[in-house]
């Protein structure tokens, strides 16, 4: 009877704690800089210095590829093949650049989020929403932590 009803048992829990569920890291949002310093103008520094971050707190490399980042007016930004160390971060750049292990860029000619309050919702290559990153304005303050 005790071999029955673990077995019962391993069945019934089995499938809500899958294996892969506690060893595959899940990438966050972590940082937003929505008001680059100074000028909004649309030359290169300033639109890069407007990013956003995402970070892997897990101990192994995760890839995004095929995740993306959309901004609240309906702009998406797609990853193509990248992977984020382990307790790594990724910054996603609106203007132009070359893509790097660390730095990826939007290619925006024109800056993405908005000073007065915006969201960022990132996605699985499902689709499925993983995380958001929402502000408002605030004096004195070009950044948030998500």
């Amino acid at each position: 009877m005790k071999l029955l009803t673990a077995t019962i048992l391993t069945a019934i829990v089995a499938p809500m704690t899958p294996a892969h569920a506690a060893t595959t890291p899940v990438p966050r949002l972590d940082v937003a800089q929505y008001d680059a310093p100074g000028t909004d103008t649309r030359a290169a520094d300033s639109l890069n210095a407007e990013w956003i971050s995402l970070v892997n707190d897990g101990g192994k490399p995760v890839s995004v590829t095929g995740w993306s980042i959309r901004e609240q007016g309906g702009r998406v930004y797609t990853f193509g093949a990248v992977t984020i160390a382990a307790k790594g971060r990724l910054w996603l750049h609106t203007g132009r650049g070359a893509d790097t292990g660390e730095h990826r860029y939007w290619n925006s000619g024109n800056h993405l989020w908005n000073n007065t309050g915006d969201e960022a919702t990132l996605r699985d290559p499902a689709g499925r929403v993983t995380d958001t990153c929402a502000w408002t304005r605030q004096a004195n303050r070009t950044r948030v932590a998500c």
